[in-house]
């Protein structure tokens, strides 16, 4: 995980590349409408679920990779127990805070993310032998949920947010010489997932997030343009949090920060991060209603 000195650093040398677009798909997308908010991702996005490794996962590990129809859905969101040890920005968005996300209503969580995750395990070695890569999150997903949980896609919204630990993972990585081949590289395997989540039916809305790494976005941004171009079925929509991030951080108190540069494992609402490499609950809480504006300005 990207450590509090180095995000902050490599914020300052990106800018923010990613913004909103729809293609008018034919479905069409409504936030209000939406039932199901399917989520792919590493520890900013993970909750636990009580069939989940803890402090890693809703459900499963690498070595519990397969679960059954009914442990999927009798496994039960366990409250504030996520990388900011609260709630994070995917409850806040869809109110499904606890318990088994069939009950949460109107809008059901269903969180396949993995603390740790890079992309792809075959371009990055995993943090753990237990981890869930993104590539496989989606296998996971595929092979064992896909026929399980409905996702019609007019009432289907899917984030992708991914490329912390990615990002963090290179910095000392001497076998990478060419960074904008390496995040090449990246997109070819995340935009594998995406389609191989579209090739079994998890269609209607796909919304993605950036990073702090311009070369980073830069590469997403043409990945998410050209997917977008070549399904027109779906409606695709970006999520800035480079500058999301940025704009909080530059007026802190504004926003009842009282630190910013320090950190704390504790209740506080005043300070940013929790320890070293996550944001606190107050910022999540943030993040989901800045979202949840960006989902309600595309809405048709």
């Amino acid at each position: 995980m990207l450590g509090l000195a180095a995000f902050v650093c490599l914020a300052a040398m990106s800018a923010a590349t990613a913004t909103p677009s729809a293609n008018g798909a034919s479905h069409g997308f409504n936030w209000e409408r939406t039932k199901y908010l399917y989520a792919f991702g590493d520890s900013y996005t993970f909750v636990q679920g009580t069939r989940g490794l803890a402090n890693f996962s809703f459900i499963g590990d690498a070595f519990r990779f397969s679960f059954s129809p009914h442990e999927l859905l009798t496994d039960a969101i366990i409250p504030k127990n996520t990388s900011s040890d609260g709630s994070n920005w995917t409850e806040f968005l869809t109110g499904c805070f606890a318990g088994r996300p069939s009950d949460c209503s109107p809008h059901q969580l269903w969180n396949f993310a993995f603390a740790g995750a890079d992309v792809d395990k075959a371009l990055l070695p995993l943090h753990h032998n237990f981890t869930v890569d993104l590539v496989d999150e989606v296998k996971q997903w595929v092979q064992y949920a896909s026929d399980v949980v409905p996702h019609p896609p007019a009432e289907t919204l899917v984030a992708w947010w991914i490329g912390i630990n990615d990002t963090g993972d290179t910095l000392n990585n001497k076998t990478i010489t060419d960074f904008q081949a390496f995040w090449e590289l990246e997109m070819q395997s995340l935009f594998g997932a995406v389609q191989n989540a579209y090739d079994h039916n998890l269609r209607g809305t796909y919304l993605f997030f950036n990073q702090h790494i311009l070369d980073y976005n830069a590469a997403l941004a043409a990945h998410t343009a050209a997917f977008a171009k070549t399904h027109r079925d779906m409606t695709v929509l970006s999520f800035d949090a480079h500058t999301w991030f940025n704009q909080i951080l530059d007026s802190a108190e504004e926003h009842g920060f009282t630190n910013i540069t320090g950190f704390c494992e504790c209740d506080d609402p005043g300070f940013f991060w929790f320890n070293t490499g996550h944001p606190t609950e107050h910022v999540h809480r943030l993040l989901a209603g800045a979202v949840e504006a960006q989902l309600q300005a595309a809405s048709q």
